[in-house]
């Protein structure tokens, strides 16, 4: 960072701390205790969508190691472009299985990141469901390090749970680097791994 930015307040963005993903496990037990919120075995992970061979190869290899899991079981991952233009890398595991789902999602995001492909990344998302049926996803944001939830309301129309959202919030604290800055929190509307 330069006298320049200094002077013009900017600040220097925050690396991505991809092993941040590794505390959602141990998140899932808080979760679970405080709200009743259990994981759903589906995940994903958001990029802007790159055209050429370079990425399409890096993608391809990233499938086939998913797919080489011996333990996984259920679909494969797959890749799902949607009305935004943007890409999403599904995996889906059994509920029991969020460590080997985190697994996905670092390897996903490690790949793409080692392949240059670092600055395409968006998110990365864990999903998870209460008894009563509500959706709730922990949502990593690659360029800030943290995390927010997101749990959209079910029904007809775009609408959130807020006061879920916040009361998540203030029960992860201690377990996940939660986004302070609320207008980050973007809604993920209709994404794949919900």
């Amino acid at each position: 960072m330069g006298l320049l930015d200094i002077l013009l307040g900017r600040t220097k963005p925050v690396a991505p701390d991809l092993d941040q993903l590794f505390a959602l496990p141990s998140a899932a037990v808080t979760l679970e205790a405080a709200a009743s919120f259990t994981p759903t075995g589906r995940g994903a992970v958001c990029f802007a969508t790159v055209e050429g061979a370079a990425f399409e190869q890096t993608h391809r290899e990233v499938q086939a190691l998913l797919d080489a899991d011996a333990d996984r079981d259920g679909p494969p991952v797959r890749l799902i472009r949607d009305e935004f233009g943007y890409s999403w890398l599904v995996s889906e595991r059994t509920p029991d299985q969020l460590p080997q789902l985190v697994n996905d999602l670092h390897a996903v995001n490690s790949s793409m990141e080692v392949n240059g492909f670092g600055p395409q990344l968006l998110c990365s998302l864990a999903g998870f469901q209460d008894t009563e049926g509500r959706s709730l996803a922990l949502v990593y944001l690659y360029k800030r390090g943290t995390f927010y939830p997101f749990a959209p309301l079910p029904g007809e129309g775009q609408r959130r749970d807020n006061p879920l959202e916040l009361r998540v919030k203030a029960t992860l604290a201690n377990d996940l680097r939660i986004e302070q800055d609320l207008n980050r929190w973007f809604p993920l509307w209709g994404a794949p791994g919900l």
